[in-house]
């Protein structure tokens, strides 16, 4: 035996490892990377309170990428993200009644038909978007696109160049308040990250999730109803935008018009620079997890060493080009290895 013949063997594990595990790995790498850079270039950088400081600024973001990876999971797109979460804090604020109206028995009923409806307000958007990919057949990128200016269109009729400041007090605690000097978006972030990873993990709708994302064509000789899984991704995607945008508003401290531009980028950054990929049915919450962490140690340790702002897009872009290139590149390696078995 030669000894290139002897090292075939271990040069195909090696691709086959890099084939299945390339996204993955890319994105640990990066954060560790990222973290020891900032943490030496910056004494303030890695503190306990910049640790709660950089979950506190990812959160709103992670509520959107936890719909966002249900979606691109079955390798569709929502690009409406921001404009629908935008779209249902000034909505909320819109709903919200001012405290003199309050009060049937000590309960606030104003604020909770105006959280009731703001809900009904995002379940509506999910709806339209389900329908117009699902049942018109519209693609995804196109039809959330649409959704996206009608969703800024809302906005812009609502509140009509003003700032709104009123919303409920429960609304309010939960995306300006602390629970054991915890804030509250971190603690409802983590709960839809436990949640939506028990669901694609645990459950026969995660599974059909990850099937539909994989082998369309599979999943429907399977019997599974690809239309449905498809919808309800879209629905779940839209909810998880609108609460976000109801905590959003709290959080920031006002409702306004563009307020949640950036975060559409961010959110698919998140899911994208994760690891999950664009070609659907791989990855999931844990590489979503490790996308938001990469995210947020990203921007704060920017603002720790004082970069030029216009710099830091320029960054952040070409980080989210590099993942892009590796999720593609990943997915090369699979479809090869896959021809070669």
């Amino acid at each position: 035996m030669t000894t290139g013949e002897a090292a075939a063997p271990g040069s195909g594990r090696l691709k086959r490892f890099l084939a299945d595990q390339l996204r993955n790995i890319a994105p640990v790498f990066t954060l560790l990377a990222l973290a020891v850079f900032f943490s030496i270039a910056s004494p303030s950088f890695l503190t306990v309170d910049n640790a709660f400081n950089i979950m506190s600024q990812v959160s709103i973001t992670g509520i959107i990428a936890v719909g966002l990876t249900f979606v691109i999971l079955t390798a569709e797109i929502d690009l409406s993200v921001a404009a629908v979460a935008n779209a249902v804090g000034i909505t909320m604020a819109y709903f919200t009644l001012q405290p003199d109206y309050v009060n049937i028995a000590n309960i606030p009923l104003p604020g909770i038909i105006a959280i009731v409806l703001t809900l009904l307000t995002a379940l509506a958007f999910g709806l339209i978007t389900a329908f117009g990919v699902t049942w018109i057949g519209i693609p995804s990128f196109i039809m959330t696109l649409a959704i996206m200016q009608i969703a800024n269109g809302v906005s812009a009729l609502l509140v009509r160049g003003q700032i709104a400041y009123s919303y409920p007090e429960f609304i309010t605690m939960l995306g300006s308040g602390t629970i054991f000097g915890i804030r509250w978006t971190i603690v409802v972030c983590l709960l839809f990250l436990l949640v939506a990873h028990l669901v694609l993990t645990y459950t026969r709708f995660g599974r059909y999730v990850y099937m539909v994302g994989g082998n369309r064509e599979a999943a429907e000789y399977s019997g599974v109803n690809v239309k449905l899984i498809i919808a309800a991704v879209m629905v779940i995607c839209a909810m998880c935008s609108g609460i976000a945008g109801m905590l959003g508003v709290a959080y920031f401290g006002s409702a306004q018009q563009n307020q949640f531009d950036t975060f559409l980028l961010d959110a698919i950054a998140a899911v994208v620079v994760g690891g999950t990929s664009l070609f659907g049915g791989r990855g999931g919450i844990g590489n979503t997890i490790i996308g938001l962490l990469v995210l947020g140690v990203l921007n704060n340790g920017l603002d720790h060493i004082q970069i030029d702002s216009f710099l830091k897009i320029l960054i952040r872009g070409l980080i989210l080009l590099a993942a892009l290139v590796i999720n593609v590149y990943a997915q090369v390696l699979r479809e090869k290895q896959a021809s070669t078995d």
